[in-house]
């Protein structure tokens, strides 16, 4: 039986059932904010309600939004004719970050891993689909004429369920029989790696995607 009142425990619950956060992490986390000023948690659970309130997924790319469609798959200044494909929310704002992409986004929402029970009709794929099928996409501003889809980057983590969703999606796409490019992310050593500790599969995809200096 615990020890804390119910309304504290029922807290503690609550934060305990966030992602890589146990009991007494969660513990913590409820005794930090009983120290801070009234101001500031109620800010805090106000920052909680509008969560639900006003943020809203895209219904192109599938990213949490306040605006529907979001703020890049309603700028007419991307380039709408390539579509970047992650699986996590997450993962949008890491290639985003770079300044190197100006292109969409289409968020899947995991990837494929039947050992789990995650198949293709639990993630954004369908949706994708559409995109590819029914593109150029409607925006307002009007996007550019030349926005259908040519390209399509399969920006996935080179393990085994990311693999295996590349490889359905590539099948996929290619069966509609549509001229679209589908490409992925390069493979190769990191900085400051060191050759000699590298794996060979690494140092093969390294010397396939080496450029001319």
């Amino acid at each position: 039986m615990s020890n804390f009142p119910p309304s504290l425990q029922n807290l503690v619950d609550y934060f305990s059932h966030l992602p890589g956060v146990g009991p007494k992490t969660a513990l913590r986390f409820v005794f930090y904010l009983l120290k801070q000023p009234k101001a500031d948690v109620e800010k805090f659970a106000a920052a909680l309600g509008i969560l639900k309130n006003q943020i809203a997924v895209c219904q192109i790319c599938q990213n949490f939004s306040e605006k529907n469609p979001c703020a890049i798959c309603g700028d007419s200044r991307r380039d709408h004719g390539i579509i970047c494909v992650v699986a996590e929310y997450q993962d949008l704002p890491v290639i985003e970050n770079t300044n190197e992409y100006h292109g969409t986004y289409h968020i899947l929402g995991g990837v494929l891993d039947p050992l789990h029970g995650i198949t293709p009709d639990q993630l954004k794929i369908k949706e994708l689909v559409a995109r590819l099928k029914n593109s150029p996409p409607k925006a307002d501003p009007p996007l550019a004429e030349n926005s259908a889809i040519k390209e399509l980057i399969l920006a996935l983590n080179p393990d085994l369920e990311g693999e295996t969703t590349m490889l359905y999606l590539t099948k996929l796409i290619k069966s509609f029989g549509k001229p679209i490019k589908i490409t992925r992310l390069a493979r190769g050593l990191p900085m400051g790696s060191d050759l000699e500790y590298a794996d060979e599969v690494t140092v093969s995809d390294a010397l396939k995607g080496r450029k001319e200096m």
